[in-house]
């Protein structure tokens, strides 16, 4: 399960993790591995690229590409996801849409993949968090 910021940095070729977030991504394509994620993924995308582009056109082309994607399988927030998120948050001390995406791999059994510094921090008692660069369980 890989959030927002892998798929940002893959998506924005300027992004410092750019080309291992491509990498990672690419690995998973190529051996049709499915990539969940909250579906909170579309509007984190949407708003990133936007913000950092400035261009609303590019920021919905990449989330028309993203929702192509043949092995991307997007979760919707129930409501006893929410109440897990919402604790998560509040243990963890976490932002609620990072909450949201330990949530969902805490409910899935998967590891987080992210290059957000706090999930990596402080979600690991929850779940497994690593970067897309490291190995399996590599918080490097």
């Amino acid at each position: 399960m890989a959030d927002a910021s892998v798929w940002v940095s893959a998506l924005v070729a300027s992004e410092v993790h750019h080309t291992a977030s491509r990498d990672w991504l690419g690995q998973r394509d190529a051996a049709e591995q499915v990539v969940v994620a909250p579906a909170l993924l579309v509007p984190e995308v949407a708003a990133a690229i936007a913000r950092r582009s400035g261009r609303s056109a590019l920021a919905r082309r990449a989330i028309a590409a993203l929702l192509r994607l043949p092995n991307l399988r997007l979760v919707v927030l129930d409501a006893e996801l929410a109440e897990q998120a919402g604790r998560i948050a509040a243990d963890c001390k976490l932002r609620g849409a990072d909450a949201i995406y330990v949530a969902v791999a805490k409910r899935l059994a998967v590891p987080l993949v992210t290059w957000d510094r706090e999930q990596l921090e402080r979600a690991c008692d929850v779940v497994e968090v690593v970067r897309p660069s490291g190995a399996s369980g590599q918080r490097s």
